[in-house]
C-alpha cells in the first residue's frame, strides 16, 4: 500500500531552477526503485531519472549534468533538483515507485503529477 504525492512544480524562466518533491506514504521496505517521469503535450511519457534502494542513479541523456535525483528515507521523500531549465523541459512530472511483490514481481505506483513550465 504505497501512495505518492508530487509537489514543487511551477512557472520559471529559462536558466532557472526548481526542486520537485515526492512524498511517500506506506512502507519503504519493499520499494526497490523510484523514478521521475515526464510527459509533454503530444509526447510519450519518458523516464527522466531513477534511483534504486541501494542508491544507484541513472538519468536520461537530455538531463544529465542538469538534474539530480535524491531520496531522504527519514522523511520518506524523493527529490528531483532541476537546474539550467530549458523550454523543452516543460512537462507534467510524475513520481513512480516499484514495490517488490512476491518472488521477482513488482507493483508500480504513480503520483498525480506536477506541472513544470519553462517559458519566457
Amino acid at each position: 500500500q504505497v501512495q505518492l504525492v508530487e509537489s514543487g512544480g511551477g512557472l520559471v524562466l529559462p536558466g532557472e531552477s526548481l526542486r520537485l518533491s515526492c512524498a511517500v506514504t506506506g512502507s519503504l521496505s519493499s520499494i526497490r526503485s523510484m523514478a521521475w517521469y515526464r510527459q509533454a503535450p503530444g509526447n510519450e511519457r519518458e523516464l527522466v531519472a531513477l534511483i534504486t534502494s541501494g542508491g544507484s542513479t541513472s538519468y536520461a541523456d537530455s538531463v544529465k549534468g542538469r538534474f539530480t535525483i535524491a531520496r531522504d528515507n527519514a522523511e520518506k521523500k524523493m527529490y528531483l533538483r532541476m537546474t539550467s531549465l530549458k523550454p523543452e523541459d516543460t512537462a507534467v512530472y510524475f513520481c513512480s515507485a516499484d514495490r517488490t511483490y512476491g518472488s521477482g514481481g513488482f507493483l508500480r505506483y504513480w503520483g498525480q503529477g506536477t506541472q513544470v513550465t519553462v517559458s519566457s
